[in-house]
């Protein structure tokens, strides 16, 4: 897994204007939980998260009824907003055995499904909360967030819009939608809706949020009259086809960088096409903002610039205006020199991957082919399958041809309660750098769908950072050893990851 950019008062004040509110309430015959709610819900908008989950929990443990339900589901957002996934999922569950025809209350149940990586149950609950409640606008977002996972954009934007008309005081809904229009590069449109998600922030002035959210939409707002990704409409319908090698594990053909011939690595592992800092200098590559990105390594979450370059040639495909990462500042004490890399994911394009033959076919339509096994995809900034750890555990795992081996996260290890007889520690580096805590631990059973790996050796990463920035658990990466063994596609029309053995045509 590589690098992901980042999307996305005081307590004395909020005190003194819940004194001032709780005349007028206490007129209105509210009890002092009322006020104390209110808190909860300030701090929360203040993003003084952990002061809130002890309000809310102080609430919940002295109440009953309206009070204790209000209590819990703000218990839920606070969890969500602090990574403690779990807890927010036990919490949310509960809500949702509760109170099973409650809209609102299945809803947040999606959400904390969905930060949980469970995203198949996650658009399950949303799907039955607009059943229910079709004015529930946390159902109407999150249903979005799923359908766009399945690259169904169009209803993705229906159901985005439904939640900001539903309910526009509420920033993630607006966030939700410039997310949907990004995925459709309406670049103008997803800069609007991300200042009305900015104007709708607390104390903008000085959240992280702001800042980066800030330079996102400065991004989008520089590309003026340029069509992002664009490609030429007959060469858009064509499919494209290319020899590549394999060079340390990684899938290599020759392309173009503003008219420059080069290697480029492809990598389904990266969120945008990315090249080093000395290559962008040399081509005339400009950065137009700052943005945060993660991938694996001690640095974790590292600032970077975001430019954008003129023309990206692989093969007969060509795409201009291309959204790009640039490397700068390079890290230090690396191995191996920071390689420039594309992914046709990030670009739009269905990819075929043929290694035994060394061949790679992309395009928006891809040829038609039999595979042995479809596993489902979901392609939420990066392209994710789902398998089973140790048989019971549930797992997404990134579809990654730049990475190397099967991974699992330290959350999932966490989740699994599994003790190693021995802790084997690796080097392990990623595009953030050395992670001093990877270890390999042996005899882990894994299983997509009917291919099972039995007793089967994993490294275990520090996957927190980009978990971070995808706004969801990650549990995993699936690299070269393992999709070196098929014919690999990675359909986004059909969201599907297609598995065939060698020599099975």
């Amino acid at each position: 897994m590589k690098l992901l950019w980042f999307r996305s008062g005081s307590v004395l004040v909020a005190l003194v204007a819940c004194s001032l509110l709780a005349p007028a309430l206490r007129a209105r015959d509210h009890s002092a939980d009322d006020v104390r709610l209110q808190l909860a819900d300030l701090l929360l908008r203040e993003e003084r998260f952990t002061e809130a989950i002890e309000v809310f929990e102080g609430v919940r443990t002295a109440s009953t009824g309206r009070a204790r339900w209000q209590a819990t589901s703000g218990l839920v957002r606070a969890l969500l907003q602090t990574g403690e996934f779990r807890r927010a999922r036990t919490e949310a569950a509960g809500l949702a055995e509760a109170q099973p025809t409650s809209g609102a209350a299945l809803a947040m149940y999606g959400d904390a499904l969905w930060v949980g990586g469970l995203f198949e149950e996650a658009e399950g609950q949303y799907r039955v909360a607009a059943t229910l409640a079709p004015a529930e606008g946390r159902a109407r977002a999150g249903l979005a967030r799923a359908l766009a996972a399945r690259n169904l954009l169009d209803d993705a934007l229906t159901e985005a819009r439904a939640a900001v008309a539903l309910d526009g005081r509420q920033a993630e809904y607006h966030h939700t939608l410039g997310f949907v229009l990004e995925r459709l590069r309406r670049y103008d449109d997803a800069a609007a809706s991300l200042r009305n998600y900015l104007n709708l922030l607390p104390s903008k002035e000085r959240s992280q949020r702001a800042l980066w959210t800030t330079q996102q939409v400065r991004f989008l707002e520089s590309f003026g009259q340029a069509v992002p990704l664009k490609v030429d409409p007959a060469r858009e319908a064509a499919t494209h086809s290319m020899p590549f090698r394999l060079v340390r594990d990684k899938i290599v053909v020759r392309g173009k960088v503003n008219g420059r011939e080069m290697d480029l690595v492809m990598d389904t592992g990266s969120e945008l096409t990315v090249v080093s800092q000395r290559t962008a200098q040399r081509l005339g590559i400009y950065p137009v903002v700052y943005t945060l990105a993660a991938g694996v390594g001690k640095v974790g979450i590292r600032g970077l610039q975001l430019g954008r370059m003129d023309t990206l040639e692989v093969g007969t495909l060509k795409v201009q205006n291309v959204p790009t990462l640039i490397k700068n500042p390079p890290l230090r004490d690396l191995p191996t020199q920071e390689v420039e890399s594309f992914s046709p994911l990030a670009l739009g394009f269905s990819v075929q991957i043929d290694y035994q033959r060394r061949w790679l076919t992309m395009g928006k339509a891809l040829p038609a082919e039999t595979y042995q096994v479809e596993l489902p995809l979901r392609h939420h900034r990066l392209a994710m399958v789902r398998g089973q750890v140790n048989g019971d555990t549930p797992v997404h795992f990134v579809v990654d041809t730049g990475g190397e081996v099967i991974s699992v996260s330290r959350s999932t290890v966490e989740t699994l309660q599994v003790t190693p007889p021995r802790r084997i520690a690796l080097r392990v580096y990623g595009t953030s750098g050395w992670d001093p805590d990877a270890f390999l631990l042996p005899g882990v059973d894994l299983a997509f769908d009917s291919i099972q790996m039995s007793k089967h050796p994993v490294v275990v990463l520090n996957l927190d950072a980009p978990s971070v920035l995808l706004g969801f658990d990650l549990g995993g990466i699936i690299g070269h050893k393992f999709l070196s063994r098929y014919d690999v596609g990675i359909d986004l029309k059909r969201s599907v990851l297609g598995l065939r053995a060698h020599g099975t045509r």
